[in-house]
């Protein structure tokens, strides 16, 4: 499943910028199980009509995963129609100025330490070639190299054929961790480009203010 664009996260985030609706999230959160229009309704004091308006447009965000049930045990005709209940939504939103994506390193780095206990392999050499191929699965069906790098939050400025990136999205973990989590960057990017098809070779070139990684034209 894709993940959701940079604006359509801060879209999310900003739903909650609204007094009844952050009251509507918190009670659909503390809920024990999803809950009905009626119930939030009552619960926070408002017309049905308003606490549905509240619901949805959460819905419509992301925030509340929707479904349809029966509240009784009664089918057939004359059982009415099933009720349209509401529960927090799996998934996580997270938006960061600049843009990080510290959940993509921690997925990366824990894969390739789980395959390496698993295999007794060379944790380095895992964690370069796991960043690789996820790196190269992230452009491999849109063969959009650039926009993948505004995505993932690199701010790819062009300098000459080469390009710069303006923003590291692991900035925390390689200031702490720089050689592992520039190695890893390093491979990343190596294959996103693989997978692009794209005319530029990842090196590295650390300097103050953004990525320790740049891309030159022309692959190697």
């Amino acid at each position: 499943m894709a993940q959701p664009s940079r604006d359509e996260r801060i879209a999310s985030v900003a739903a909650l910028d609204d007094a009844m609706s952050q009251a509507v999230f918190d009670f659909v959160s503390a809920a024990a199980a999803p809950v009905s229009r009626d119930a939030t309704a009552e619960a926070l004091g408002v017309s049905r009509r308003i606490a549905a308006a509240h619901l949805d447009k959460l819905a419509g965000h992301g925030l509340l995963a929707v479904e349809f049930r029966r509240l009784h045990d009664r089918t057939g005709p004359g059982a009415g129609r099933p009720a349209k209940l509401y529960g927090r939504a799996a998934v996580e939103i997270a938006v960061s100025v600049p843009d990080r994506r510290y959940e993509l390193a921690a997925t990366l780095l824990a894969s390739a330490v789980t395959e390496a206990i698993d295999t007794a392999a060379d944790v380095g050499e895992v964690v370069r070639r796991t960043a690789y191929d996820a790196g190269r699965a992230i452009t491999a069906d849109s063969g959009d190299l650039l926009g993948t790098l505004v995505e993932t939050g690199y701010e790819p400025h062009a300098d000459g054929t080469a390009l710069v990136l303006a923003n590291c999205p692991f900035h925390r973990l390689a200031r702490r961790h720089t050689a592992l989590v520039c190695d890893l960057n390093l491979h990343l990017l190596n294959g996103m480009t693989d997978g692009a098809g794209a005319p530029y070779r990842p090196v590295l070139d650390p300097g103050p203010g953004r990525c320790c990684v740049r891309l030159d034209h022309g692959r190697g």
